[in-house]
């Protein structure tokens, strides 16, 4: 059965989470640049990016957000019935992560201190601002042999790495909280009672051609369908598999 994957974040610190793991995952997958375009999206990613950092002490917030996962972790060592060996691989996992993240230079620095990023992003989000006329730099850069250009790409993804496996660690086990179970929302509408959750992870069978809209906190949510075709509540009665994630 094909299901349409859905997540949201009950908190807007988990929203900014999202947004950056979206904007690396689009940056991976551009930095090949194996077609003219994709090197739109990717500094476009770039450039999204270092808006965030300049309006939240992401770093910072992360490194707390782990350090509340290692003590969590933590306190079920030599607990009976946890697997001993696998905590201790997260742990370690944890450690070294939060180490790299804290040796890290501020989340953008480089990025913001490169002479040829910093002469692009000043026109870049203007509408059809990437002509040759309005980035003249630019248009020689997307000239250069597709080495010189990869390896640039590659510079600055470095810069972001210590970001990229930090986020990913506390996303990765953050899901991993929640357990999917199957849920009924009658006439279209579900809600319920949440502790301290991050994300609601939602799989819908796509047959019922509906897509939710969340309203909610962290210890209250509610889920109505929408039917696609109409925009409209949805009447039906649809079963769909939902977990909730601290």
């Amino acid at each position: 059965m094909t299901t349409h994957y859905f997540e949201h974040p009950l908190n807007e610190k988990t929203r900014i989470y999202l947004r950056v793991e979206a904007l690396l995952n689009q940056l991976n997958i551009a930095a090949d640049f194996n077609d003219d375009m994709q090197h739109l999206v990717f500094f476009r990613s770039l450039f999204d990016m270092l808006e965030i950092f300049e309006q939240i002490q992401l770093k910072s917030e992360l490194a707390k957000d782990i350090e509340k996962q290692r003590l969590t972790y933590r306190a079920w060592l030599d607990i009976d019935g946890v697997d001993q060996e696998m905590l201790r691989e997260i742990l370690n996992n944890v450690d070294n992560t939060h180490s790299k993240l804290m040796a890290a230079e501020r989340f953008g620095q480089s990025l913001r201190e490169d002479r040829f990023l910093s002469t692009i992003r000043q026109r870049f989000n203007l509408p059809g601002g990437s002509c040759c006329f309005d980035l003249p730099a630019l248009h020689h850069w997307l000239h250069l042999p597709e080495e010189a250009k990869k390896s640039d790409a590659h510079k600055w993804m470095a810069s972001l790495k210590p970001l990229s496996e930090a986020l990913t660690l506390w996303l990765n086990l953050t899901r991993e909280t929640g357990d999917f179970h199957n849920i009924a929302a009658h006439s279209g509408f579900y809600q319920s009672d949440a502790d301290e959750a991050n994300i609601l992870r939602l799989e819908i069978p796509m047959h019922y051609d509906v897509y939710p809209m969340i309203s909610g906190h962290k210890n209250r949510f509610a889920i109505k369908f929408l039917d696609f075709s109409s925009g409209q509540a949805s009447t039906q009665n649809i079963e769909f598999r939902l977990a909730v994630c601290s």
